[in-house]
């Protein structure tokens, strides 16, 4: 679990630290030496043979890796066979889809001009994002400086990133039926938002070099790649073929296979899938399921788009998260459905082992989104009604159930 922290921490961009798990000897002099060397700044990317991989500070950091050549991967392949395991925990949620009023709302909270704030909507679940050792979210639509719109054709004020850094979330996948509203210049100015913020992406992109570099997360000393895509732009057709990752299953597990041999240990795959205002998990969501799951580059899927939850299940004997809800929208029973207004936030706590990694269960809390301030609230103690709606889809299995377990009476 992660201790309290600034709101706006600086972020750990690969830096390297020497920790205290080094033998004696050779390791110790050639360790001593890169100090050294990386002081006069002529040593920066020495690979230290027979002495392990590189030690790894405590607590988590969040770096874009580039792809590694298979060529360098057996010596960087050894040393995290030998470690010990490793427990690691990731809260993954729903849709950010700030519709207009929401937006209003977010600008009344800045007390004047044309700013806007965001954050109080997200107070209620900062313990719950900033207890996770890496906290993911998801960004549906494109931020994009000016007049704000909405459906069907947003443009949410950039000001949402700030938002969720304050709130603990690590990095967002951007891969989404919106991302391409604003077309290429909207998803440019999404992931420099991302960017001012010190917020992590993945999904959607400002060139082709930089699709090909897996987004790689470091916690508790393991390397988590996080990919996200799409199975649907509305029609709206790619400005380029790299602007937004569609979900073609060569496509997902191409990209895993590269983050794999970029020296992740884990690959947690995030779908934008399903069928709108359907609980139930469509035949395209079954069946891209089974297809990367048979994979053992993949440990884990998580999806979101139906704007209500579905459930969780295990496929090919690995955990799906299939649908997590709406976490902030406008979106309620006086439009769509009164389960528009649930979302969970899933914590997936994992067993790592060198490469090998495994999701040994999942905790969900239902959320509920509160009209009409649009305050994200834990649904155990806002709403009972909205609790019992997820639980009944989502449901509990071993390894699987809700936070809480029961309801108080």
């Amino acid at each position: 679990m992660r201790t309290s922290r600034p709101q706006d921490p600086p972020i750990d961009r690969g830096r390297v630290s020497i920790g205290s798990g080094w033998a004696a000897g050779d390791c110790r002099i050639l360790a001593a030496m890169r100090s050294l060397a990386a002081v006069a700044g002529a040593l920066a990317g020495l690979t230290l043979a027979g002495c392990g991989d590189d030690p790894v500070r405590p607590g988590r950091s969040a770096t874009a890796t580039a792809t590694v050549s298979p060529a360098r991967m057996p010596d960087a392949a050894a040393a995290p066979s030998q470690r010990r395991a490793v427990r690691l925990t990731i809260a993954v949620s729903g849709d950010l889809l700030p519709h207009l009023p929401i937006v209003a709302r977010a600008r009344a909270l800045a007390r004047g001009g044309e700013r806007y704030d965001f954050a109080p909507l997200f107070r209620e679940l900062r313990p719950l994002v900033r207890g996770a050792d890496l906290a993911l979210c998801h960004v549906e639509t494109p931020l994009v400086p000016g007049p704000p719109a909405g459906y069907p054709l947003f443009r949410t004020p950039p000001a949402l990133a700030r938002a969720i850094r304050r709130t603990g979330w690590d990095a967002c996948s951007t891969a989404s039926n919106h991302t391409l509203d604003a077309g290429q210049a909207g998803v440019e100015s999404t992931l420099r938002a991302l960017d001012r913020a010190r917020v992590r992406h993945t999904g959607s992109y400002a060139s082709r070099r930089a699709r090909r570099r897996p987004l790689i997360l470091r916690a508790r000393g393991v390397r988590v790649a996080f990919l996200a895509y799409t199975t649907t732009t509305n029609g709206i057709p790619p400005p380029h073929p790299w602007s937004v990752n569609i979900a073609h299953p060569g496509r997902v597990l191409r990209d895993a296979r590269r983050a794999r041999r970029a020296g992740a240990q884990v690959v947690l795959v995030n779908l934008h899938w399903g069928t709108e205002f359907s609980h139930v998990v469509d035949g395209q969501q079954r069946r891209l399921a089974r297809r990367l799951m048979r994979s053992r580059a993949v440990s884990a899927l998580v999806g979101q788009h139906a704007h209500v939850v579905q459930p969780i299940r295990r496929v090919r004997g690995k955990w799906v998260v299939f649908g997590e809800g709406n976490l902030l929208s406008n979106q309620s029973g006086a439009c769509c459905a009164a389960a528009a207004q649930d979302g969970l936030v899933a914590v997936l706590r994992l067993r790592v082992q060198g490469r090998r990694a495994r999701v040994e269960r999942i905790r969900y809390t239902p959320t509920w989104v509160r009209h009409p301030d649009y305050t994200v609230l834990p649904a155990g103690r806002a709403r009972r009604a909205s609790w019992r709606r997820t639980v009944a889809i989502v449901g509990r299995a071993r390894g699987l159930r809700p936070a809480p377990a029961r309801l108080p009476r």
